[in-house]
């Protein structure tokens, strides 16, 4: 009988999603319409500090940052190879007006007086005049090393020392995490790790100089992060868990953000750092069909890997969203839709499988290196996968997906 309520109400919930798949180049209304645009961030220098202590900069384990470089240069080239348009922040970094690289940069500079008797008025007019001398390069490091100066006095030579530290932004190429990217537009996140709080800044100042301006930011004690975002025709599911907070949801909700009629929040109750957000889970290739990882999709009742979620809905002429269902199991959910499941076994899973990005319908770029029963799944739903060598990168706590915000999509 609750299979068949389900069935009900999400026949009439998705009743017009046929209609929604006709339209032109525009933001992303699904996961599978055809990828056109797509920001990304080679790592440099500002990775380095990560991989030296690698939970602290919130990585799985050590990895070689040349040899990381190379792997997400090749993802680009592949990526670009099927036609999508891939942006940069650096080259974005590089053509956006010199002002306001100033004031990105000032925020981040920070010259410690502690240790000096000098006047707190004349070190900042200090600071101001360095911060207007540096070059466009210089102004770019300093916003990706995060750089504080440390002054202490001495007899010697200028009269000043100091000891530097630098709270670099490690991890800026996961660029699906900083914003999300909704029917609506784009939303600038509010991190969950105070680390990564400043990304959100060099990401904002991107799709501004872009030309696409963002719709709204997460503030106060909301909690969002990308990687819990996922559309889906006339759906968005949003994983409510480690990352994305209640609060985090509700101003995407009251502010009208998203622009889907139907959210589902995906209650995580896990907790645990290998599934973070709802994509290292679950994830969507086409209309009918997805994959999870099997410890969720053959969760019993009751168990920590059971998931469930809940269904807001806002009547046709309204900006205000209601719970319309609590406590929906997520699998008998997506069964409800029509949605073949691809289980992902564990040892893909710990091989980042199911953090494969869709570039088209049944079109995939993922993680290399996987088992051969899952190639064979794949193969037998009519999946293109195009297998990414990506060893060094996934060692950073993700992958194909965590490492793109798609701008814009095609939906035929």
């Amino acid at each position: 009988m609750k299979r068949l309520q389900i069935c009900l109400l999400f026949s009439l919930l998705f009743l017009s999603y046929a209609c929604a798949q006709v339209s032109s180049a525009c933001y992303p209304r699904s996961e599978w319409c055809v990828a056109s645009e797509i920001l990304m961030h080679t790592p440099g220098q500002e990775l380095f500090n990560g991989v030296i202590h690698p939970s602290a900069g919130l990585f799985e384990d050590y990895f070689d940052v040349d040899a990381a470089a190379r792997e997400h240069k090749n993802y680009i080239k592949m990526l670009e190879n099927n036609g999508i348009r891939v942006y940069t922040v650096m080259d974005v970094l590089q053509e956006v007006g010199i002002d306001s690289l100033i004031m990105l940069a000032s925020k981040v500079l920070t010259y410690d007086v502690g240790g000096i008797k000098a006047d707190v008025d004349s070190v900042e007019m200090y600071r101001q005049y360095v911060l207007s001398k540096m070059s466009r390069a210089d102004l770019i490091r300093c916003i990706l090393l995060h750089p504080t100066v440390k002054l202490s006095e001495t007899d010697t030579n200028t009269g000043y020392e100091a000891q530097y530290v630098h709270e670099p932004l490690m991890n800026l190429y996961f660029t699906r995490d900083q914003s999300i990217t909704t029917p609506r537009g784009h939303v600038i996140c509010r991190m969950n790790s105070s680390q990564r709080a400043s990304e959100c800044d060099v990401i904002e100042l991107c799709y501004s100089h872009l030309g696409l301006a963002p719709i709204l930011r997460i503030k106060g004690d909301g909690r969002l992060e990308g990687g819990d975002y996922i559309p889906a025709g006339t759906v968005s599911f949003i994983g409510c868990g480690m990352r994305t907070n209640d609060e985090g949801i509700r101003h995407l909700l009251e502010a009208d953000a998203i622009g889907h009629d139907t959210i589902v929040v995906v209650r995580d109750h896990k907790l645990w750092q290998m599934q973070m957000h709802l994509d290292t889970y679950f994830n969507i290739i086409d209309h009918d069909l997805c994959t999870m990882v099997r410890s969720r999709l053959e969760a019993e009742p009751g168990t920590p890997e059971y998931g469930t979620c809940d269904i807001y809905a806002r009547k046709p002429g309204s900006d205000k969203y209601v719970l319309l269902k609590r406590d929906i199991p997520f699998v008998e959910l997506l069964q409800s839709r029509g949605m073949q499941i691809i289980p992902i076994d564990y040892d893909d899973e710990m091989h980042y499988a199911n953090n494969y990005l869709t570039i088209a319908p049944r079109h995939i770029m993922a993680v290399g290196g996987q088992s051969e029963s899952l190639k064979q799944r794949l193969e037998s739903a009519g999946v293109n996968v195009e297998w990414i060598p990506l060893e060094s990168l996934i060692d950073g706590y993700g992958a194909a997906h965590c490492m793109t915000q798609v701008l814009k999509r095609v939906c035929k």
